[in-house]
């Protein structure tokens, strides 16, 4: 999600004592390796899609039996009184580092990760466009994670954050953006032995097909941010007939809405819609990338909108 600035530091504190002595006593079955590979990262789950071993965005987020198994980590989650996406334990190896990168999936528009430190030294610095930033243990931050940004720990022991996704509610918000009242005025959730607090989190919010609200959305927050490479007459002609292109595509989507609506009637229709915007991007978009990030505009096309207009259908009843 897009913030005003790279960091923000929320004003609430946490007992480091307590969500360590949780995380330490998680087996070595809880933690699992960084989906795409990168050396020495490695998660926990806390909230899942059904509360599963998996990774996944979309579907009903429910907590996974680590998080059962951390009381204060629930109530950690709960006083955000938020809802909350998927939530895990990211471990960072000594030594060790998250490439940089920018998150440009559809997941990410309208969401920002709340990270809680949970084991963390001085060393452990992270960068965000330009920014640096040791988050210590206790504190909770969010982060423009639209922005590029990448985690370098170079201790000798393991970094361990609570990260978790949340949309935010309005208080949320004015809470973690607001004016930064002194810290001797901050909130601090202490451990309670005797609370059950409910946690709150995603439904599945899938349409089977993306609603045109949402599409026109999505595509005017890409065209806005659109840049080229290199200013030459023929890289600005592209940007322009690729701009028209997305202009073009929310009214044609648009239309197809109002004739069948997003419960999957005709879905063919979508998909051949779909289908020849990402025929007539392709040789348009070479050299047109994101102003902010540098990310490929194809790419943040494909990833952020194409991918999640139309839901692979039901799978029949046995």
């Amino acid at each position: 999600m897009r913030l005003s600035q790279p960091f923000f530091q929320l004003p609430v504190l946490f007992d480091v004592d307590r969500l360590q002595a949780e995380v330490a006593a998680l087996p070595d079955a809880a933690w699992a390796p960084h989906p795409d590979g990168i050396a020495g990262n490695s998660a926990a789950r806390l909230i899942t899609v059904d509360g599963g071993e998996n990774d996944s965005h979309q579907g009903q987020m429910l907590p996974t039996r680590w998080l059962d198994a951390m009381p204060y980590g629930r109530q950690v989650l709960a006083g955000f009184g938020v809802v909350w996406s998927r939530a895990r334990l990211m471990r960072l190896a000594p030594g060790a580092s998250v490439p940089e990168h920018a998150d440009i999936n559809h997941h990410w528009h309208t969401r920002v990760r709340v990270h809680v430190p949970v084991f963390t030294q001085p060393e452990v610095a992270f960068h965000c466009d330009g920014e640096t930033k040791h988050m210590a243990a206790g504190e909770a931050w969010i982060f423009d994670n639209w922005r590029r940004h990448r985690v370098e720990n170079r201790s000798s022991a393991a970094r361990v954050h609570l990260v978790a996704d949340t949309t935010g509610t309005a208080a949320f918000w004015q809470f973690a953006c607001g004016q930064t009242p002194p810290r001797a005025a901050w909130r601090t959730v202490a451990w309670n032995p005797d609370a059950t607090p409910t946690l709150l989190t995603e439904g599945d919010q899938r349409f089977a097909v993306m609603p045109a609200a949402e599409v026109q959305l999505l595509v005017d927050d890409l065209r806005a941010d659109l840049a080229v490479e290199r200013a030459t007459p023929d890289a600005l002609a592209r940007a322009e007939r690729f701009d028209r292109l997305l202009e073009h595509f929310v009214l044609d989507w648009r239309q197809l809405c109002a004739l069948h609506g997003v419960s999957g009637r005709d879905r063919d229709a979508f998909l051949r819609l779909a289908g020849a915007v990402r025929a007539g991007a392709t040789p348009l978009a070479e050299g047109l990338v994101m102003r902010t990030n540098g990310a490929s505009a194809l790419l943040v096309l494909e990833k952020r909108v194409l991918q999640h207009l139309v839901a692979a259908p039901p799978l029949p009843l046995p």
